[in-house]
């Protein structure tokens, strides 16, 4: 199938991989363009329907900020977690108050330093959101480590900072984000501060060195008030509200 984005032009390595420069919809090792709702002159939601997929409006917004917008990653985890053909909504979008920044740990996988979101009051950042099915959420649980058998290194959760806007300034409503959830997944303090993804690139990001940002304590128990604020690093973590079944939680730390 012919595509604008083809997987070969976004290689995965090294990490994050290539982003397509606008959003797009990806099937069968390749992105199309998704512009002003259309895809190729097809509504949105049409072109989904025709397709045997559910519609946009049945779909969660999720933040992508580190590997997961690159169409490279996608086939991957088509392949190699059961991601199925349905097409991936991908949507271009800037980012206001939240950061990307590097995590404490690396991957076991090649060594690469993954990336976890942050608060950051007046940053701007330009990322992407899924609008994922059920489906397509469960198996980002599973290559996040937040499905109930995985790791526990990220968790899903609701964003409660920041602001998310498409490409056209339209406002994404009830976005989630995966966000660490253990110290090797916590923001890496160099210097006390934590680290942009956007400032320092992966070769040099991995030979990093210094410590993981750790919430405040209360007697033995942690504070899940605690916001991470850094110092002098303008960087807290994410006032956050878990996403689970039966209620949601508030919690102000993205542990």
């Amino acid at each position: 199938m012919g595509g604008d984005f083809a997987d070969e032009r976004f290689p995965a390595d090294p990490y994050p991989g290539a982003v397509p420069p606008t959003s797009f919809v990806h099937v069968e090792r390749t992105g199309f363009w998704l512009v002003g709702g259309l895809v190729r002159g097809e509504p949105l939601d049409s072109w989904l329907v025709a397709r045997g997929a559910p519609p946009s409006s049945v779909r969660t917004p999720v933040l992508a900020y580190g590997s997961n917008r690159n169409p490279s990653k996608i086939s991957w985890l088509r392949s190699a977690l059961g991601l199925g053909p349905e097409p991936v909504v991908v949507l271009r979008v800037r980012t206001t108050g939240l950061a990307a920044v590097w995590a404490h740990g690396l991957r076991a996988r090649d060594g690469a330093r993954p990336a976890v979101l942050a608060a950051a009051p007046g940053v701007v950042e330009e990322h992407v959101v899924w609008l994922a099915t059920r489906a397509q959420v469960a198996v980002l649980d599973v290559c996040e480590g937040a499905s109930p058998d995985g790791d526990g290194r990220y968790r899903l959760a609701r964003l409660g900072t920041g602001e998310v806007r498409t490409e056209d300034g339209t406002l994404v409503p009830e976005v989630h984000a995966y966000v660490g959830n253990t110290p090797a997944r916590r923001p890496l303090l160099v210097d006390g501060a934590m680290v942009r993804c956007a400032d320092v690139p992966q070769e040099v990001a991995r030979t990093l060195t210094g410590d993981a940002r750790i919430p405040r304590g209360r007697g033995q128990t942690v504070d899940d008030t605690d916001v991470w604020t850094a110092p002098g690093s303008g960087l807290p973590a994410l006032s956050l509200t878990t996403n689970t079944a039966a209620s949601e939680i508030t919690d102000a730390t993205a542990r």
